[in-house]
């Protein structure tokens, strides 16, 4: 294994022409120039140089490596102002894997955030639900992963993944426009009982279920869609009721719908996801920062 400061003083010796000059060139001294090139020849295990006459010329291994001394050190530089550009938040690619309403809301302010101040920072966006979402950054496909969870499903993350909370969304129960509950401020889930229900993703379904299970009844499942414009189209056409989280109500409302809070209230929890050690990675940890600072400004949404 060679020693790059070895390899950047082989360098300047064979374009200085000479030790000493090229300890002046260094600002080192000819011994510490003389100990250095004896390492590298024990590393390289030949001699470099040969000596003719007062002068000093390059054998065939040292012909070799000076051929290769430049680009060795031209690709060191190059790494060298890579790290910095990482490391000063000048560049950096971060993956972010998001369900679909926040990658609706959070995601673009807070990338309008980041390019405004950051924009050497590449953020690549995927869109996945959780469980799935979080298996993707288990297995490296991303660097953050944007999820919710319901309390009373008890669901477990894994060990090796760190929880930031950034927000709890509260779910409402969506009434087509002149429902007889609509007049309500809120309605109790049991008051619904007996109406036909469009049910939306798997988590969510699972989370309704285990909500009417705790209020005494079994729900009429009508309909069941991942797409939340086809659960506010059904219910604005009296096809039936639905919960539907408010950060989907925030950017997406039908207007023959309307939106009515639950009592007691119900809510999921909104969090970024990260493997413990890329905390440290700093665009990792910035996009982290942006997104925190989004969600606060969404508590109760």
């Amino acid at each position: 294994m060679f020693d790059s400061r070895h390899i950047k003083t082989f360098h300047a010796v064979v374009t200085a022409g000479s030790y000493s000059a090229a300890a002046r060139a260094l600002g080192y001294t000819q011994p510490a120039i003389t100990q250095q090139m004896k390492a590298l020849e024990r590393a390289v295990g030949t001699p470099l140089f040969t000596r003719v006459g007062r002068g000093m010329r390059l054998t065939e291994a040292g012909e070799a490596l000076a051929r290769h001394a430049e680009v060795i050190l031209d690709s060191l530089t190059a790494a060298q102002r890579q790290m910095s550009s990482l490391t000063r938040l000048r560049a950096g690619r971060v993956r972010v894997c998001a369900f679909p309403s926040a990658g609706a809301t959070l995601i673009p302010e807070a990338l309008a955030r980041l390019a405004a101040d950051h924009p050497g920072v590449r953020v690549e966006l995927q869109e996945g639900e959780p469980p799935d979402s979080l298996r993707r950054l288990v297995r490296g496909e991303c660097d953050i992963t944007l999820a919710f969870t319901y309390p009373g499903l008890h669901e477990q993350v894994p060990d090796e993944l760190v929880e930031i909370p950034l927000f709890e969304d509260q779910l409402t129960v969506l009434l087509p426009i002149g429902h007889p509950l609509a007049r309500r401020r809120a309605v109790k889930l049991a008051d619904l009982a007996e109406e036909r229900w469009i049910a939306g993703c798997l988590r969510c379904r699972t989370n309704f279920l285990h909500e009417c299970a705790e209020q005494g009844f079994a729900p009429d499942i009508a309909f069941t869609t991942d797409d939340n414009l086809v659960v506010q189209s059904l219910v604005a056409e009296g096809l039936g009721v639905a919960m539907m989280p408010g950060l989907v109500l925030s950017f997406l409302r039908h207007d023959k719908i309307t939106g009515r809070a639950l009592d007691p209230a119900c809510r999921r929890q909104v969090s970024a996801y990260v493997l413990r050690e890329h905390l440290r990675i700093p665009a990792t940890a910035l996009v982290l920062d942006e997104l925190k600072a989004v969600a606060a400004r969404r508590v109760g949404c």
